[in-house]
């Protein structure tokens, strides 16, 4: 059974940061990409970072300097850093696995809230 877990959510205040995490378990780690994305109440879900199996990052262009994903493969966990988050950045954040060869095969975590609020 896959299983995604977010973690490390919370409010924070404008211009703070912020840590969370997705650990997994029932995939085998080292052969999926890791992707954080985000929905907020109206909007489409959107893309916040990627990591690649070989711990490539990539960032779509809104995002580049204020996050940072990493990847533990030794933990199955991958993170997301955020900085500088302001009001716009509250959202829920889910965290995703793809395969990245072969038959099509993702999953996506339940999500965990992040709200930036003074």
């Amino acid at each position: 059974q896959v299983q995604l877990v977010e973690s490390g959510g919370g409010v924070v205040q404008p211009g703070g940061s912020l840590k969370i995490s997705c650990a997994t378990s029932g995939i085998v780690f080292n052969e999926f990409a890791m992707d954080w994305y985000r929905e907020t109440q109206g909007k489409e879900r959107e893309l916040v970072a990627e990591i690649t199996v070989a711990g490539w990052p990539w960032y779509p262009a809104p995002m580049k300097g204020r996050v940072t994903i990493s990847r533990d493969n030794a933990k199955n966990t991958t993170t997301l850093e955020m900085r500088n988050l302001q009001p716009d950045d509250t959202a829920v954040y889910y965290c995703k696995v793809k395969k990245a060869w072969g038959p099509e095969e993702a999953y996506w975590g339940q999500g965990i809230q992040v709200v930036v609020s003074s």
